[in-house]
């Protein structure tokens, strides 16, 4: 059956849109049975993150699994559609490895994708969806991720302010997971620096932000907290980690706000980076001596040679999957002749059975051995051979000539394997 890829993503969809098509990640397990048990599709894993869902399935037809799909997210069909994507087959092989690569992320080459999608296949094969097909493709879309950071440039460099952000923040702390980070804004740029600080696994994050119900959503996304932005300045001092990006514009966090949180921790460092334009955070901050304040200038210089050399490394990591596309679409082809290698074995099995049972009941009845062996053989090489010639005497002109070819290739089979057993060892000759 073949393979659909149904899904959206930052690049054809909003967050509200986002939001709403979601599948948490506590549900994925049941709506992997729900999809199954409506017969919907043999195989199914689902990828779900802040940056996109994906569903791939094997069946017969995509349209049920994306209605279901929908009545889950009480999306109706139309409202879902403009933001879309569909792949089947040799193209959703093609997505799978572009997202397993990180060619696909927000962030170029970012590697959080790889660990999300080895989660989405193991999800699925502890309930049970995960059969050959999906499996082989999964293991298949992990190689060749490993294949491209290993041989290309892709992950090497800082491509965005949040990586920069981040980069900068690994200078001044030894150890991020011991750190606090406090998150002011909730736009789409804040939602970048969440997703790369929630990577480094710090202690603690906190989202702050003028309507709270908005922080609250990111804060969810990256299982951190919320908070009022009028509560920020009693609560500055917690944090070692301060991002800030608003569409304030005037200063929301002054030089006074920042001394007084500076003498609370009583000067253990405090990071900040403040990428709103006009500026969240008063420049006179840059001066105090337990602060390091950063901007986008400051961090436009790492950005501008991280995106050209990880854009380089593109072109390799395309050709990375196309070449081993090629792989996966061969093992795919082989796969389908299966049923008929079974049929033609079953086939020759019951033949020998029956030829077996004959030869049995004539050797009961005193048949010389050498006579019953030399009919057996004749017997068996007659069947073998009537199949095919009937089918090429029954053919038309071009269906004997492709009839003709594969003989051929049969005969050429069999003669490489009669050489092969004359040139092999004797009986008497040591393995």
């Amino acid at each position: 059956m073949p393979l659909h890829l149904i899904g959206l993503n930052h690049h054809t969809a909003p967050l509200a849109i986002r939001e709403r098509v979601a599948i948490a990640s506590d549900d994925i397990s049941h709506a992997l049975t729900r999809i199954r048990e409506s017969g919907a599709a043999n195989e199914a894993a689902i990828l779900s993150t802040c940056n996109r869902t994906e569903l791939y399935v094997e069946g017969d037809s995509a349209d049920a699994v994306l209605n279901w799909w929908m009545q889950h997210s009480g999306m109706t069909l139309d409202e879902a559609r403009p933001y879309l994507y569909q792949h089947t087959e040799q193209d959703a092989v093609r997505q799978a490895l572009r997202v397993a690569a990180g060619l696909d992320s927000m962030v170029l080459g970012e590697p959080q994708i790889l660990g999300q999608m080895k989660e989405a296949a193991r999800t699925a094969e502890q309930v049970g969806a995960l059969g050959s097909h999906l499996h082989r493709l999964f293991q298949h879309a992990f190689a060749v991720a490993k294949d491209i950071r290993t041989n290309t440039g892709i992950g090497e460099s800082v491509v965005s302010m949040a990586a920069a952000s981040v980069h900068l923040a690994e200078r001044i702390f030894e150890d991020l997971q011991e750190q606090s980070v406090l998150l002011v804004g909730a736009g789409d740029m804040m939602e970048l620096c969440a997703t790369h600080f929630a990577a480094t696994k710090p202690r603690r994050m906190v989202v702050a932000n003028r309507t709270v119900e908005r922080a609250s959503r990111l804060a969810m996304q990256i299982h951190g907290d919320a908070m009022r932005l009028s509560e920020m300045p009693e609560a500055l001092h917690q944090f070692d980690i301060v991002i800030s990006c608003t569409a304030s514009s005037l200063p929301i966090i002054g030089l006074g706000m920042v001394e007084r949180a500076v003498k609370a921790r009583r000067h253990r460092p405090m990071f900040m980076v403040d990428l709103a334009v006009p500026r969240d955070i008063e420049p006179e901050v840059a001066e105090l001596d337990d602060v390091f304040l950063y901007t986008v200038d400051d961090l436009a210089g790492i950005v501008q040679s991280g995106v050209a050399s990880r854009q380089a490394a593109v072109t390799d990591a395309e050709a990375i999957i196309a070449n081993r596309l090629g792989e996966y679409l061969d093992w795919h082809a082989r796969r389908a002749h299966v049923p008929v290698i079974q049929s033609l074995r079953e086939t020759a099995l019951q033949l020998r059975e029956l030829e077996v049972a004959q030869a049995k009941r004539r050797l009961q009845r005193g048949e010389s051995a050498e006579q019953v062996l030399e009919q057996i053989a004749t017997r068996l090489m007659n069947k073998f051979l009537h199949g095919p010639l009937a089918a090429m005497s029954k053919a038309d002109v071009a269906e004997r000539e492709y009839l003709q070819q594969a003989m051929r290739h049969f005969v050429a089979a069999w003669e490489h394997e009669r050489h092969e057993q004359d040139d092999g060892p004797s009986s008497g000759d040591n393995p």
